[in-house]
């Protein structure tokens, strides 16, 4: 099956697609000077000729708001729907010796498609000298009985084009922010994730590695071993990239226990880790399972204990250990946990152990 490229794809969701029908509604407004202008021939030739002329006007405008903010229409020096509103201009001036006054009737519509295709200042002035023109002629005139209704609908619908297109606008810069926000929260998911899985899994590596190189003459069986581990360890956390960048990874808390539980042994730290798993809540196990990696990721770089303890409850997470205690300010991992934490409406504390040593991480869902 072939697919569409995605440049050819018109991304205007539907009411942008089909203004055109909504401005189109109003033309059955130009029956009035097109009767005006028909009555005032006294051929057929003429007749049919004024029609057409009325009909082009249709068209054009009609095409106009079909052309505003067309994606596929390359930029040039003019926006798109410029060219047609310079063309109803001249057709209004072609008009107005056959229909008279009758002719104001077509400027709503001159002014409907000027407030969208124009810049927002320059259609706002655009429409103030349109309706400045109109009040000057409507007051120099014999009769003004005919001519201030045409004024007042060409103000009125000045005004609520305008607003409109101001709010159009502001739903434009609004719709823009919200997509930069879904793209900043994604980039920080993924290197939130990504932190995550090489953090733990180079910690690993890197443990094995030194204790590989201590065996290499005192046992190298053993050492050959740790060194299939390591190999085995780069191979996952490879694939674990690749399928977190794909947003495909779900991390199970049953094998976080147990990477943990190897992780710390052979870092010479003795684990103290749940057997019954069975108690956590199965809606909070992901989230738990990430604060459990990032928790032993952190005991093991940087605590210089000699015991780690984790606790798991229903909603519930505490990774205690005996080491140095806190120092310095939160790194990336758990800054990144702490957010992620958080967006599934809980808590992280961090803090000093029970006994006024070591370093107790706790989370609440």
């Amino acid at each position: 099956m072939s697919s569409v490229p995605v440049s050819a794809v018109d991304t205007r969701d539907p009411w942008e697609r089909h203004t055109w029908v909504v401005g189109a509604v109003w033309l059955v407004f130009l029956v009035f000077p097109l009767t005006v202008a028909v009555r005032g021939q006294q051929s057929w030739a003429g007749q049919v000729g004024v029609v057409l002329l009325f009909a082009g006007f249709a068209g054009v405008y009609i095409r106009g708001f079909v052309r505003v903010d067309d994606p596929r229409v390359p930029a040039g020096r003019l926006p798109p729907g410029v060219p047609h509103l310079l063309v109803l201009i001249a057709l209004v001036g072609v008009v107005a010796p056959l229909a008279g006054w009758n002719t104001l009737s077509m400027l709503p519509y001159v002014v409907a498609l000027a407030m969208f295709v124009l810049p927002l200042r320059l259609a706002g002035g655009f429409f103030a000298l349109t309706l400045a023109l109109m009040l000057t002629a409507t007051l120099t005139a014999d009769s003004l009985t005919d001519a201030w209704p045409y004024v007042v609908v060409v103000g009125s619908v000045g005004m609520a084009t305008g607003v409109i297109r101001l709010i159009d606008e502001r739903q434009r810069v609004h719709n823009r922010l919200l997509t930069e926000v879904a793209l900043a929260t994604d980039r920080e998911r993924v290197a939130r994730d990504v932190h995550d899985v090489l953090g733990h899994s180079l910690t690993v590596i890197t443990l094995k590695a030194e204790l590989a190189g201590r065996l290499l003459e005192a046992d190298p069986g053993r050492a050959r071993a740790e060194v299939e581990q390591i190999y085995e360890l780069s191979r996952l956390a490879l694939a674990e990239i690749r399928t977190t960048v794909g947003a495909l990874r779900v991390t199970r808390l049953a094998d976080e226990v147990a990477a943990a539980r190897t992780v710390l042994a052979d870092a010479g730290i003795a684990p103290d880790l749940p057997d019954d798993l069975d108690v956590v809540d199965p809606r909070h196990r992901v989230v738990l399972a990430w604060a459990l990696r990032e928790a032993v990721t952190n005991v093991v770089r940087h605590s210089g204990a000699t015991r780690c303890r984790v606790e798991l409850g229903g909603d519930r997470l505490v990774v205690t250990d005996d080491g140095r205690g806190l120092h310095g300010r939160e790194g990336h991992g758990i800054r990144g946990l702490r957010e992620r934490v958080e967006a599934a409406g809980g808590t992280l504390v961090l803090g000093t152990g029970a006994a006024g040593a070591g370093t107790t991480l706790a989370v609440q869902l």
